[in-house]
């Protein structure tokens, strides 16, 4: 097979996935642009992958991320096109195609729908996964330390936060004795993440602290850390330095894009950042300082239809609510509408039914109602 012909499988292959996910190609080159956190790509850029012109080797992680396919699939699908021999893998060491493929498409139906479904699937995935460990085989620690870094999300995500703060600390421990830096400190800041969600806001700045101090950090790693540490000192009602570390996340959003970036960094684009700033100001009781920043937030999720807008549409609803701003709420309670019927995150349906709860008990009438329409939906 010639190189043109190895270039347009990869495209037919790439395209194939788009479809899947129910794009087309300007939404593709939009979800893109915000992942990335850039402006200049275009659906004639994705045409071109599509059509064999190009493979989008930069790209990759971005779309395995917006396509909830497996990166390392499309890698060794980009490797094939370019003509490359693929890396041999120790047999009885990496994981087979089932556990990469039930990893992956756990890991999409989480994106699309939430975690309450597949956590038990995950978990008994991490189970078997880390029965096989046998040595210490340093990439099997590490790709055994990823499928309990999965785990763990989707057992945060469905409001299982002691089994997944357990799972995470174990998928770290394997994580340093592999000596996979980047996947240590992402798992860190995993872990943080459970601890600014059930206010336990001393272990994330430390774990924070940890992180940040005494080692050279990728700059959007660094970014991350941040932002946990942001979160967890307003919690603690650290107000000055909560604001310090948020003027410093921001601040540093573009600069913090650098070559040295993991992979798993993708989605630390300015749509997070926003929506972390105004859950900060929430905890600051400042729900109108933290209104902007939701409302551009909740704008950039637009259109997801799964558990990142689910999420970020209820942080705007939250602070209307809190605002007493009833007529600015109804937007964003509608189109939370067809959102619930198809996503199940647990984590975030508890703070649903408490803002329900505030508009049922405070909002006028006619809102009222509207949520409980609403709520029966879900």
């Amino acid at each position: 097979m010639n190189d043109q012909a190895r270039r347009a499988r990869f495209g037919a292959h790439l395209a194939g996935l788009r479809k899947r996910a129910g794009l087309s190609q300007r939404s593709l080159a939009l979800r893109l642009c915000v992942t990335a956190g850039i402006t200049t790509l275009t659906r004639h850029e994705v045409s071109r992958w599509e059509r064999g012109g190009h493979i989008p080797d930069a790209w990759l992680p971005p779309l395995a991320q917006v396509l909830a396919v497996p990166l390392d699939g499309l890698e060794r699908e980009a490797a094939r096109a370019r003509g490359e021999a693929e890396p041999q893998v120790c047999a009885d060491r990496a994981p087979d195609t089932y556990v990469q493929d039930a990893v992956g498409w756990l890991l999409a139906h989480d994106n699309r729908h939430g975690g309450d479904h597949v956590a038990d699937a995950a978990a008994q995935v991490w189970e078997a996964e880390r029965g096989r460990i046998t040595g210490d085989d340093k990439q099997h620690l590490a790709q055994v330390a990823e499928i309990g870094e999965v785990a763990g999300w989707l057992l945060h995500d469905a409001a299982r936060f002691h089994e997944a703060r357990a799972t995470l600390a174990e998928a770290h421990t394997l994580a340093r004795l592999a000596g996979d830096a980047p996947l240590e400190w992402f798992i860190l800041d995993m872990i943080a993440m459970v601890d600014v969600h059930t206010g336990r806001a001393g272990e994330a700045v430390a774990i924070t602290d940890e992180m940040l101090t005494g080692r050279e950090v990728p700059g959007r790693v660094a970014l991350m850390a941040r932002v946990r540490r942001a979160r967890s000192l307003a919690q603690a009602g650290e107000k000055r330095r909560a604001l310090d570390a948020l003027e410093r996340a921001t601040g540093g959003l573009q600069d913090s894009i650098q070559a040295n970036d993991p992979a798993f960094t993708w989605w630390i684009d300015r749509t997070e950042v926003e929506l972390h700033t105004g859950e900060a100001l929430l905890s600051l009781g400042d729900p109108r300082a933290a209104l902007p920043h939701l409302q551009r937030s909740s704008e950039g999720s637009r259109g997801g239809g799964g558990r990142r807008e689910f999420g970020n549409v209820l942080a705007e609803l939250t602070a209307l609510v809190q605002l007493g701003a009833w007529r600015d709420a109804e937007a964003p309670l509608l189109r939370l509408e067809p959102i619930l019927r198809t996503v199940t995150s647990s984590r975030t349906r508890v703070r649903l039914r408490s803002t329900l709860r505030a508009i049922d008990c405070d909002a006028p009438s006619w809102l009222a109602d509207t949520a409980r329409e609403v709520a029966a939906a879900g």
